[in-house]
């Protein structure tokens, strides 16, 4: 019990064009280029979807404790308030963003509420080593995100309140299939509609430097859900060799 747990990402998952394209006919139907395309395509790739882990949790099969670890994860980074699209609302001076910020944050109170019902349900941490670099590793990525979701460059907390919301969907399939094994029923799914969301960032990236800025947000909050995938699987690796 004593191993210290050597957390070394993973490689990121290999997405064909193919499979890109696949994933997001729907996205791209609203905004097929500019930043929507481009912000919709790095969810494709390297959101929560994509990451061998999450797909495997979705399975009815996949281990109660990988299961349990992965929820009591995502719950140490979202399940907490305020979360990012708080702070996101609370530092915005866009009237367009206010509203889908608004509406966004009211979803994702909904989600934190999942969260912790879920948690409660999944019962403690299974034992793993390492336990105190893996839970100072998750404060540092929620700290990371509330300072991404404080940033002044215009559209940078806008970029990641978005990339969040449109990861989602993917931690929701890993969420849901945790409920049905741990008997939670999964309240509704209210967050912004896609097409919302892609006309908010068509209207919102009307200049070279608010793009930059909103896809720069999309790709950090990102890479923060990697990282949290990638611990979570390194911890699993170091449970499997128990």
């Amino acid at each position: 019990m004593g191993e210290k747990l050597c957390w070394v990402p993973a490689p990121p998952a290999i997405v064909t064009e193919f499979e890109r394209n696949m994933a997001f006919d729907s996205l791209r139907v609203v905004h097929d280029d500019g930043c929507w395309g481009s912000v919709a395509a790095l969810v494709a790739a390297d959101g929560t979807a994509a990451h061998p882990l999450a797909q495997a949790l979705t399975v009815s099969h996949a281990p109660l404790r990988d299961v349990a670890d992965a929820v009591h994860g995502l719950c140490m980074l979202h399940g907490r308030y305020p979360g990012a699209i708080d702070h996101a609302v609370a530092h915005n001076r866009d009237a367009i963003a206010g509203a889908w910020l608004a509406e966004a944050a009211s979803a994702f109170a909904e989600e934190r509420g999942y969260l912790a019902r879920l948690t409660a349900a999944a019962g403690p941490l299974p034992s793993t080593p390492g336990q105190a670099e893996s839970e100072a590793a998750i404060v540092a990525q929620a700290h990371a995100l509330d300072t991404l979701a404080q940033s002044g460059r215009v559209g940078c907390a806008v970029g990641a309140a978005v990339a969040l919301i449109l990861d989602w969907r993917g931690v929701r399939a890993v969420l849901d299939a945790a409920a049905l094994r741990l008997g939670v029923l999964p309240p509704p799914l209210g967050i912004p509609l896609d097409v919302d969301t892609g006309s908010l960032v068509a209207t919102l990236a009307a200049t070279p430097a608010v793009e930059r800025a909103m896809t720069f947000g999309a790709e950090q909050l990102l890479a923060q859900h990697r990282g949290l995938w990638d611990l979570l699987d390194a911890r699993k690796s170091a449970r499997d060799r128990q």
